[in-house]
């Protein structure tokens, strides 16, 4: 079951990656990963991603992913339920095995905005030439390409941003609640 979060909810609670590696390394059973699950983590969605190792009994790296997801889907939903009330976000999972990464479920958050015309010309070219089908396609198209191309650029604003976060926090306290 997926616990319900309402529209106007307050925003969810700010926790920290280690936070969250804690917690989820708490709650997942031991002999599911090789190691401490992956996870990331935004306002929207949690993703815990467990090393499942090398592919055993015979079986493809692809069929190694798909058993552990049948073999723990109960179990999995139980966790993500439980994470979802203390962390107000949806929980996504995913597994490696080998070289193979497979991401189960994910979160599809829409992202609203304003477009001026020539912005709105750059979507609708996309459309036309066939590399998406909607403008929020195309959009997400943009983000996944900038995400690509500009990695180390997005990294450094992310720490940017951290340190943002960090001075904030050791600020003064204004008294009002």
């Amino acid at each position: 079951m997926v616990v319900p979060i309402p529209r106007h909810a307050p925003p969810p609670p700010t926790v920290s990656t280690s936070d969250l590696v804690e917690w989820f390394s708490a709650a997942v059973p031991e002999d599911w990963f090789r190691s401490d699950p992956g996870v990331a983590h935004d306002g929207d969605e949690i993703i815990v991603t467990g090393d499942l190792g090398k592919a055993g009994a015979g079986l493809t790296d692809e069929q190694q992913i798909v058993a552990f997801r049948e073999a723990t889907r109960d179990q999995r939903m139980e966790i993500a339920e439980r994470a979802q009330a203390v962390f107000r976000r949806r929980v996504s999972w995913a597994a490696s095995c080998g070289e193979l990464e497979a991401r189960f479920t994910h979160v599809a958050a829409p992202a609203m905005t304003r477009l001026r015309m020539e912005e709105r010309e750059v979507l609708d070219t996309l459309i036309e030439a066939g590399v998406a089908r909607s403008r929020s396609e195309a959009l997400a198209w943009c983000v996944r390409l900038v995400g690509k191309h500009e990695t180390d650029w997005i990294a450094e604003l992310r720490e940017v941003v951290a340190d943002i976060r960090e001075v904030r926090e050791r600020g003064p306290d204004s008294g009002e609640t």
